[in-house]
Order: structure tokens, then sequence, then C-alpha cells
């Protein structure tokens, strides 16, 4: 087939980067020809939070992307719909994690699909944002009815789309992360990282966000007993480091704060020194750290909230808890008791078979076939 992935790849850095890339890599290995169209620019400037887009590191020789996406001109995008639309792609595969894409996105879709052929798939992250604006519904709207079918994962994004589209939908949950490599010896992990072999760490890692509850680990840390266990802290700031300062630097060398987006070639580090991954979020959908850490088999701590607990079997990988302070203070001590960490670690080999990039692919052949 003639397929064409539309979203971030490189020279833009990410997890979702990583996905659009992967799925590319296994159509293309199944003899499809596959090309990635990504952004000229994906955010303006004052509205990017972080401190760059985009990695310096070349780009991969084995796929076929195009910089050709403008997200904030409307002639870029009738452009851009208007090629896809010649050039008759047996579907077009969109990435959709904010409605800020919605314009841009749902103009394309409604192009490209005008030539009686091309069938517009979406591999749709959230519906409803995290951070609410009042644009957020009409966006969503404008969008999602431009689309011929949906891959979600999790049950709450399936229940926020049914609230828009009755359009055909399909579940696969959120793959493995393989493109950080292989993990490392804890120790070796420790010397890369520049932390003491002797300690025991925690990690919280991604991008920081509010909805994501630091504040709430962090107050939960206050009361960790064992003197030889550390909270490592691994992502960028998206939001005002002000807030979190105080109660960093209140816990004294009981956290390491790295505060700065982790390079792929990193990230194994990260999770190879962890004994296990905190996730306290107020909020979620899914989340692509749960999947990092089944690729490097680190037993977690999540709260129940939006489709985490569907990804982190309950006393099988680690915890699923309340997303307060004693409840997430209480599953941190519980992971050190008898031999919680080794039999969360062995049950992941397990697990992690569900997590297959393969399977994301079949699905989303499956409801192209449902809809073409």
């Amino acid at each position: 087939m003639k397929i064409c992935i539309l979203g971030p790849a490189h020279p833009y850095r990410g997890g979702l980067a990583a996905i659009m890339e992967t799925m590319a890599r296994i159509f293309a290995r199944r003899g499809n020809e596959v090309t990635v169209r990504t952004f000229t620019l994906q955010y303006p400037s004052l509205l990017f939070p972080g401190k760059s887009q985009t990695v310096d590191d070349p780009a991969p020789d084995d796929l076929n992307i195009l910089r050709c996406v403008n997200t904030v001109n409307p002639f870029n995008w009738l452009r851009v719909g208007r090629q896809l639309r010649r050039e008759r792609p047996d579907f077009v595969l969109l990435k959709y994690w904010t409605p800020f894409m919605a314009p841009c996105f749902g103009t394309i879709a409604r192009i490209a699909r005008r030539n009686g052929h091309t069938k517009v798939l979406c591999q749709i992250d959230n519906v409803e944002p995290h951070e609410h604006h009042i644009v957020d519904k009409p966006f969503n709207r404008y969008f999602l009815g431009s689309v011929d079918g949906f891959i979600y994962m999790s049950e709450q994004v399936h229940r926020e789309l049914r609230e828009y589209t009755t359009a055909s939908a399909l579940f696969s949950p959120h793959p493995m992360f393989e493109n950080f490599g292989n993990a490392v010896e804890r120790d070796e992990a420790c010397r890369k990282l520049g932390l003491d072999p002797a300690k025991r760490y925690l990690l919280f890692f991604g991008l920081i966000r509010d909805y994501k509850g630091l504040d709430i680990l962090l107050e939960a840390w206050k009361s960790v007993t064992r003197s030889d266990l550390c909270l490592l802290i691994a992502g960028e700031f998206y939001t005002s480091r002000d807030k979190y300062m105080p109660a960093i630097e209140a816990l004294g060398d009981k956290v390491i704060l790295h505060d700065a987006f982790v390079r792929n070639e990193d990230v194994r580090y990260w999770f190879s020194a962890a004994d296990a991954v905190v996730l306290p979020y107020k909020t979620a959908t899914q989340s692509g750290v749960t999947q990092v850490a089944y690729n490097f088999s680190v037993p977690l701590v999540v709260t129940g909230v939006g489709g985490l607990a569907e990804i982190v079997a309950d006393g099988k990988v680690g915890y699923v808890v309340s997303p307060d302070v004693d409840s997430v203070a209480r599953a941190v001590m519980k992971l050190y008791e008898a031999d919680n960490l080794e039999r969360f670690r062995a049950n992941m080999a397990e697990e992690r078979k569900r997590f297959s990039w393969d399977e994301m692919c079949d699905r989303i052949i499956e409801l192209y076939e449902a809809v073409k």
C-alpha cells in the first residue's frame, strides 16, 4: 500500500516522534511505500514551554521524512492537503494529542479525502487536553469530524471520543518504547549519572507538568523513612519551576533534580539506576513513561486515574493507588517489603508481551480495511 504518516518526526524530539518513526519502519518493512510528513514549524516559540523542540542528531537514513507542515499557516495546510489529494495514498495516519493541531490537521484531512480514495486514520493520545482552553471543544469537533477511523489506547479516550464522533474506533494498547537501547548494569548507570551506588533510587521521569502530580510525590517523600532512599526527578519543567523548588530544596539530599530534557541515548541510564518508577498523576489518559518502564522491566507505582490501571496490573508489576499523599507514600515503602521488587521485575517479562508495535500496526490495517 501507499501510506502517508503525518505528525512529529525527526528533527522533532520526544516520544511522539519515536512512535511515528517506529510505525513508519514497520509498515515499510512489510513492503509498503511509506512517506513521513512532519513539521517545518510545530509550535510557535511563544507557545512552547520547553527549551528546544528539536534535536541536532542526523536524520535517520532508513526513513523518507519530508518537512512540509506549518501548523499556523492556513495556506500551507491547503497546499499539503492538495499534494496528498493528488498523490492518493491509501491512507494518511495522523497522531493527535492536542487541540492546537486541529485546524491544521483537520484542513489537511478534509482536502486529502476529496479524491475519493484516501482514508484518514488517527492514532489518538488525548481527546480532552490536560490543560483546558475555551477553543478545545470546537477545535476537537473540527478535527475529529474529518477522520474515518481511530486507534485509541485507553477506555477513557474512547469514552471522550464518542462524545464527538461515531466513526470506527479500535483499541490497541500503547506499545513499549524500544528505541532507547538495552538496560545496563546498575553500577554502570550510577557512574554515568554521577550517583552513589550505595543508595537506592526511585524515578519520576518526563516533562514536568502540573497534572503529573510531582507535588503529591514531594509531599509523600517527607514521610519516607529509609535513609538510603533517594528520589530522582529527570525532566524539563513545562510549568513554573518556582512552585516546586521550595519542596525540592527542603528535602535536601533525599531528592536529585535533573532539570533538562533527557536525550534518547541517556534514557536507559536513568531507568537502569532506578528500583521503580513513580507516576503520581492527578489526571491521565495513558502514559508513555509506563511503556519505557516496561521496556527496561522497572516496576511501577501509578495512580488509578485515566487508563493507567489498564496498563499496570496492581500487585503484579507494581501498585495502583489513589492520587493522594498517604497512598503514594505507603506504596513507595511497600515496594521494599519482602521480595516485591524482584517479583514485579520477573512478572514484567510476561506482561510486556501485550505491548507490541506489530500488534499496533496490525490494528491500524484492520481499521483501514473496516473503513475503506
